[in-house]
């Protein structure tokens, strides 16, 4: 049995010398023993007086470790590492980490070699992270298995519990050591600040900092959700330059709506540059005319054009159709297959149109209390489907932020050989696009003529923000033609008036005019009696030489049933002179129709016709 014998020491010795603290000191080996040993020096302490042995006695015994540590001429030692760091207190070799505690024990940290090598900042958050080398197994044969390497936010290894994801890629990391992992990897990074390198990353794809462009960017590197790393390795050149070129030329030869495709997917890229807000692009049609491979080809301008690579569906969510928005930010987001929302029973497109053409995420909280990044982005929407995305009751909003077209009749002649094409070769053009606005001046230049092909469309009485989604298409393709295609088939201003809108035709407003006339042609029974005074219908109102007077209530009820806001129109229509207000000027006034007074909204046959008089009289309606 130990001998626990413990010298005589006095409260003196306990507060003013090191010896009880030695002595205990003296018998780690034994760590049960040194346990004994201190439990009952602690009372015999107590017994004097002295309350804080055990606080001394740690005390002393980190005095003694920092007396044996040599910080600065520590190096890690494992065999293949990528740089050598100094490692202070802790032994790194091929065995692992391990560091001596304060009492001289081994304590092993990890139990394969592991360490940061370089530190990544992001470009548009500041955010740091580690990418962090490690290598498990002794090796077959004698060679040593290969080094992996992760990249890491350092808010995750800063703690010991979210430490505990490395596990999920092989690092050995668990409850019992999370917490000096954790403090091994910053104090190696801490104390090798300078020796680490540092290096710029994004997590997205589009403009960055100053004129560059990622990924065209040399110095930047990647660090994005994994869910999003295979369309950013989809951005790339593979194939054939040539083959890419010569097919787009024949493309471009058949068809205004292929060139469109194209254009579309060259524009996207000027909208920051241009001060310009995203847009659609909306080809629809029955299927079999080529949509799908009219999509591939716009996206073959920048990167692998298959679904599933950079191509996406309109399959998402909300919240995943923000984020790949943010993510592609200034690339084209080409989404197929519009009729999947409608199978889904989606019938009103409008506010994904708006949600996307806001350039911005929806401001959403972080489970901590805070807010989170919302994502931005300046880029077209290319899309595609059996049916247009807009309907007769969309707001003029909507229809400012789409171009679409119908396509009546395949894209291309020869649509199997078109997909052959580019699902071969693909992504050069993009990048000797963005090369061109790089070089010094193109940038402005191509703003410059951007805003010459806005006025040229505003002359033709465009919607002004599709004037400007057009002059952008305009302004890319002619930039194109010249730089890659040198085919003189450029679009022309007069191609782009044939599917985009003028003021008129966007006006929520002046189509809600043309629907209540519409209503009133296809329902006339129910504004006159027949040959013997009687409705057979419901009564809404009456129609004269000069006004229609409708029952207020059944316009409200007619209006709503088709998305019209009765309110809104009113107010359009007396701002238009076309609503003939009562003596006071309220926006309805009261009508005898079929022997009752009522409320009625009292318009003009002829909007040119200036109003008359109306006689406050009730009237009935003629026989």
């Amino acid at each position: 049995m130990a001998d626990l014998t413990i010298p005589e020491y006095t409260a003196q010795d306990y507060i003013e010398t090191s010896k009880p603290y030695k002595w205990l000191y003296d018998h780690r080996d034994d760590k049960f023993l040194m346990a004994q040993l201190k439990e009952k020096m602690k009372r015999i302490a107590g017994s004097l007086g002295v309350r804080s042995f055990c606080t001394m006695f740690d005390l002393y015994c980190e005095s003694v470790a920092a007396e044996n540590r040599t910080i600065l001429e520590n190096s890690t030692e494992f065999d293949g590492q990528a740089v050598e760091l100094l490692c202070g207190e802790y032994t790194c070799n091929n065995k692992g980490v391990t560091i001596q505690d304060k009492y001289g024990y081994t304590q092993t940290i990890c139990t394969h070699p592991i360490l940061p090598v370089r530190r990544i900042i992001n470009i548009d958050t500041g955010e740091e992270r580690l990418e962090i080398a490690y290598r498990k197994g002794r090796g077959k044969n004698g060679k040593m298995p290969n080094w992996r390497s992760i990249i890491v936010e350092k808010s995750v290894i800063a703690s010991s519990t979210q430490i505990l994801q490395l596990s999920t890629y092989g690092v050995v990391v668990n409850s019992e050591n999370a917490k000096e992992l954790s403090t091994y990897l910053l104090n190696i990074e801490d104390l090798n600040y300078d020796l680490i390198t540092e290096q710029k990353s994004v997590g997205r794809l589009g403009w960055v900092l100053a004129n560059g462009f990622s990924p065209y960017y040399s110095d930047l590197i990647f660090d994005g959700e994994a869910d999003y790393r295979h369309i950013f390795n989809s951005v790339r050149s593979e194939g054939s330059r040539q083959e890419w070129l010569d097919s787009m030329i024949k493309f471009r030869a058949e068809r205004t709506q292929g060139r469109l495709f194209l254009a579309a997917s060259f524009a996207s890229v000027i909208l920051e540059p241009c001060g310009l807000l995203p847009f659609f692009l909306h080809a629809w049609g029955g299927s079999g005319n080529g949509k799908s491979v009219g999509l591939m080809v716009a996206a073959s301008v920048w990167a692998s054009p298959n679904v599933g690579d950079y191509i996406t569906t309109f399959n998402s969510t909300d919240v995943g159709q923000e984020k790949i928005a943010g993510f592609l930010n200034s690339l084209p987001m080409c989404m197929d297959e519009l009729q999947i929302l409608s199978a889904s029973g989606v019938t009103d497109f409008d506010r994904i149109i708006y949600k996307l053409c806001e350039g911005a995420g929806k401001i959403r909280g972080t489970k901590t209390g805070g807010i989170q990044k919302i994502s931005t982005w300046r880029n077209c929407f290319i899309t595609s489907g059996e049916r247009p995305i807009t309907n007769s009751n969309s707001g003029g909003g909507t229809f400012s932020r789409v171009i679409e077209f119908e396509s009546e009749e395949k894209i291309y002649s020869d649509l199997i050989w078109l997909y052959g094409v580019v699902n071969r070769n693909f992504g050069f053009a993009g990048r000797e696009f963005i090369e061109y606005l790089q070089s010094d001046g193109n940038y402005e230049a191509v703003n410059s003529l951007q805003k010459e092909y806005y006025r040229q469309l505003l002359n033709h009485h465009i919607n002004e923000k599709q004037a400007g989604s057009a002059a952008a298409i305009l302004a890319a393709d002619h930039i194109a033609t010249e730089l890659l295609f040198h085919d003189g088939n450029a679009l022309t201003v007069a191609d782009m008036e044939k599917i985009c809108k003028t003021a008129e035709e966007t006006d929520v407003n002046a189509r809600a005019l043309d629907f209540v006339r519409e209503l009133i042609a296809r329902n006339p029974m129910h504004f006159k009696a027949n040959d013997f005074g009687e409705y057979k219908y419901e009564v809404w109102g009456r129609v004269d030489d000069d006004y229609i007077y409708i029952a207020k209530n059944v316009l409200k009820r007619e209006m709503q049933a088709e998305g019209f806001n009765i309110s809104a129109f009113l107010s359009w229509a007396k701002r238009n002179g076309m609503l003939v207000c009562d003596k006071d000027g309220r926006r309805t006034r009261k009508a005898q129709i079929a022997g009752q007074v009522i409320n009625t909204v009292c318009l003009l046959r002829d909007p040119d016709a200036a109003a008359a008089n109306i006689d406050d009289d009730f009237e009935d309606i003629p026989l």
